[in-house]
């Protein structure tokens, strides 16, 4: 069973940065296409990028595409979402998710979860 643990969030004003990691055990990381997903009050949980098994093929929502990065270290098992410019509407709580299939918009997708980490970005 693969347990996933997110870290990085915290409050940061408009047009900063953070980085979300997302640290994987108990299964072969290298084996799961991983995303980032976030849910704001009272949304629904919406995708936020999603990179392959071997970080060849990554993709964006929109919404962040050229603000966003993610990118992986197998070697570490974690994977890792670099975020700049960051405005109010990106305040969510941040989930990555993996899939042993591959790369995914969609969370039903993800069977592994982790517990979200909390960004906030004041105006």
């Amino acid at each position: 069973q693969v347990q996933l643990v997110e870290s990085g969030g915290g409050l940061v004003q408009a047009g900063g940065s953070l980085r979300l990691s997302c640290a994987a055990s108990g299964g072969t990381f290298s084996g799961l296409a991983m995303g980032w997903f976030r849910q704001a009050p009272g949304k629904e949980r919406e995708f936020v990028s999603t990179i392959s098994k071997t970080g060849a093929t990554t993709y964006y929502a929109d919404s962040v595409k050229g603000r966003f990065t993610i990118s992986r270290d197998n070697a570490k098992n974690t994977v890792y979402l670099q975020m700049h410019s960051l405005k109010p509407e990106d305040t969510a709580v941040y989930y990555c998710g993996g899939n042993g299939v591959g790369t995914a918009r969609e969370s039903y997708k993800y069977v592994y979860w982790g517990q979200g980490t909390q960004v906030t970005v004041s105006s």
